[in-house]
């Protein structure tokens, strides 16, 4: 078996937003600053890579490109009125057809890219041909609903991925954990009524979207009991986010025994992201993939997929990318994370994380865990 993929492609960099003062659109009261940009910018995620290329790390893994999505693999998850939308106006001159998902001239086959990376990376560790994969996808996937682009987000590339798997493998149970700092609400839509995929969302409470992801959000039907979330207190850092990994995600992992473990990767709980306020660190984001990866090989042969979500500080981005993969490769480089000092002097105090490891414990017995 092969060690590590990962998966990216230079058009995912070219998706654009348009002109954005953070992700206000320009114009009216709103004042372009010197370099008018959106937060979903190319540049996190275009430093991650170069900053994986200069350290040796990208020479290491199994790095490739991957087909997009198809329409087949899109017409699983999303309705055909809502893909033949997003096409007509990505072939004129973009729009927004949901909440604050701005595209332009040509997204929909750059979001089919996007997905197409993750089913890929998903498709080659089910087979066996990856011991694990990451997807350096772009854009984002884990809050478009089925019918609608929210959030940055334009197409489910996760779910893409799983419905994918399931229909080519016969792939049975998905545990999909989701750290990105913001709520999860795309794939939990899409699997509130399922029980053969659990979803696990960790996010800053009320942080985006600020009406869904509370704990009592526990899935319907068949689903009931299968969709988890953790709302973390704002400023929450490494304790807290190791606290509900060790106290929740792991023994909820353990009791629905998955098939195939899927992170949604999101690096915007870094401390200095300018879109939520928690103080993750390079070193928390290492630690939770060690866990996962040991989660994975006692639970599931180690099938292990990590698809990139959020993260928009752009020069402390690329140093929690490439300390995940590190963790997920086992592959160390001699890169030091010079934003790590800084952030472990702003943890919050001792009494922060005992009332949150409190609020954990309590969250914990009501998901009977």
């Amino acid at each position: 078996m092969a060690g590590t993929g990962f998966f990216w492609d230079e058009l995912c960099f070219w998706h654009t937003t348009g002109e954005h003062a953070l992700f206000v659109p320009v114009g009216g009261w709103v004042q372009p600053p010197a370099a008018a940009g959106h937060a979903e910018s190319p540049e996190s995620k275009r430093r991650m890579k170069a900053l994986m290329d200069v350290s040796g790390l990208t020479a290491r893994l199994a790095a490739q490109s991957a087909p997009p999505a198809s329409d087949e693999d899109l017409r699983r998850v999303h309705p055909a009125s809502y893909l033949e939308a997003f096409r007509v106006a990505s072939r004129k001159r973009g729009g927004d057809l949901g909440e604050d998902a701005p595209f332009g001239r040509g997204s929909f086959e750059i979001a089919c890219q996007s997905a197409g990376l993750a089913l890929a990376a998903v498709d080659q560790v089910v087979s066996g041909a990856l011991a694990n994969a990451y997807a350096l996808s772009r854009p984002p996937g884990h809050h478009c609903l089925p019918d609608r682009p929210m959030g940055f987000c334009l197409l489910a590339n996760i779910a893409i991925a799983i419905e994918a798997a399931k229909a080519r493998h016969g792939l049975g149970r998905v545990a999909v954990v989701d750290w990105d700092v913001h709520h999860g609400n795309g794939t939990q839509a899409i699997y509130y009524g399922r029980d053969d995929v659990l979803t696990i969302s960790l996010h800053q409470e009320k942080c985006y979207p600020t009406d869904t992801g509370f704990a009592g959000e526990r899935g319907e039907g068949k689903g009931d009991g299968f969709n988890i979330n953790i709302p973390l207190m704002p400023g929450g850092g490494h304790i807290s986010y190791l606290a509900a990994i060790d106290r929740i995600v792991l023994p909820a992992l353990a009791r629905f025994r998955p098939d195939l473990i899927i992170v949604a990767c999101g690096f915007d709980a870094n401390g200095c992201d300018p879109l939520a306020r928690m103080l993750a660190t390079s070193e928390t984001f290492h630690v939770m993939t060690e866990r996962l990866r040991q989660a994975a090989e006692v639970l599931c042969g180690g099938r292990l997929v990590m698809v990139h979500e959020g993260g928009y500080a752009e020069a402390v981005v690329p140093f929690c990318g490439l300390a995940t993969i590190e963790a997920l490769s086992g592959e160390q480089t001699e890169v030091r994370d010079p934003f790590l000092p800084l952030l472990n002097d702003q943890q919050p105090p001792d009494e922060f994380d005992r009332l949150e490891a409190e609020r954990l414990a309590a969250l914990a017995e009501a998901f009977g865990l």
